[in-house]
């Protein structure tokens, strides 16, 4: 008899995190799912601990097949997938115990084609972890959009936590390989007219980048990918979008501002981080988190603020770099490969 739920894992160098995420999948109260590691070409594999989560009682498969990106890699678990249901977690997730009966009572009370879930920080997880992890998910910083509580922008799933039917993936396929690909995926499930919806109580603790270099770059990236979607998708680009953009170009005005006329112009600026500063800590009950929220709001909106801009200069602007349809049947022979 198969499993209800095929949770798909592609993976690249993070053992570690591997046998966290197996750890945690190991201790679920449901066992009605299969896990599949997709090991994306890594130098240093997780078969090791894939196979020790096994001997404990793992209901898991593991495959690995040359790098070819994160989506190739989640279609190819696709493709091998026994359940009726696909959940898709990042490496980097910690899942709590009741996560599947959550979900199973959910999906049989008011059924979805297609869920994405919140997440959260584990208290094991490191203080600039848990500030980062405030500042993806607080109204603040990114308009609820993540967090799944008051939004600016309609909910969309992502694959930290994100699952949908086998017959989502009849009709819509699988996942481009592309940046921002879990929207596009979303996106496309909507288009298709299949039923989305946010559960709250299935949530994952979600490790995100352990600093704020690693952070940078990963918003950076975030900035730019909007700027596909916006043209794979051209209804998709909503204002909260870009809002980073234009707190980016207020703040460096300010900053101008108060260096040749006042200082006083820092004023809105003081009071917007203030209130981070406030907010993180009545979310978590950490001065040193709520000191580091501070940074970490910075960091996400400046870097996803100058990803956009760029991206917006040289796609839409000046019309420059690979046509999106070149970049995406490029991309679907890649997918069709498999």
């Amino acid at each position: 008899m198969h499993p209800r739920f095929s949770v798909i894992v592609p993976v690249y160098n993070r053992e570690a995190e591997v046998k966290d995420l197996a750890d945690s999948l190991l201790r679920q109260s449901s066992k009605d799912f299969e896990l599949i590691i997709v090991e994306d070409g890594s130098t240093l594999p997780c078969k090791k601990v894939v196979d020790e989560a096994a001997t404990k009682g793992l209901n898991v498969k593991y495959f690995m097949k040359p790098n070819e990106g994160r989506s190739i890699a989640r279609n190819y678990g696709l493709e091998r997938a026994q359940g009726q249901y696909f959940v898709f977690f990042d490496s980097d997730c910690m899942i709590p115990d009741d996560y599947f009966d959550k979900l199973a009572a959910e999906l049989d009370k008011n059924y979805v084609d297609c869920f994405g879930g919140p997440d959260a920080a584990h208290n094991s997880f490191s203080e600039t972890q848990k500030a980062i992890n405030y500042s993806m998910t607080s109204f603040l910083t990114t308009g609820g959009i993540r967090g799944g509580a008051v939004q600016l922008e309609k909910f969309v799933p992502r694959t930290f936590n994100m699952g949908f039917s086998r017959e989502v993936y009849n009709k819509v396929g699988g996942f481009r390989e592309m940046f921002s690909e879990d929207i596009d995926m979303s996106t496309r499930i909507r288009l298709a007219n299949f039923k989305t919806g946010l559960i709250r109580q299935a949530y994952v603790w979600h490790k995100r980048r352990i600093d704020f270099r690693k952070f940078l770059r990963q918003v950076y990236v975030f900035g730019m990918s909007r700027i596909t979607l916006k043209i794979l998708y051209p209804d998709s680009l909503k204002a909260v979008h870009m809002l980073p953009a234009l707190f980016l170009i207020g703040t460096l005005a300010l900053i101008l501002l108060s260096i040749f006329i006042s200082p006083w112009f820092l004023l809105p600026l003081g009071i917007y981080f203030a209130a981070v500063f406030i907010g993180a800590l009545y979310s978590t009950k950490s001065l040193k988190i709520a000191f580091l929220a501070v940074p970490a709001a910075l960091i996400q909106l400046c870097g996803y603020g100058a990803g956009f801009i760029k991206a917006w200069t040289t796609k839409i602007l000046f019309a420059k770099g690979r046509n999106i349809n070149e970049e995406l049947e490029i991309r679907k022979g890649a997918n069709e490969k498999l």
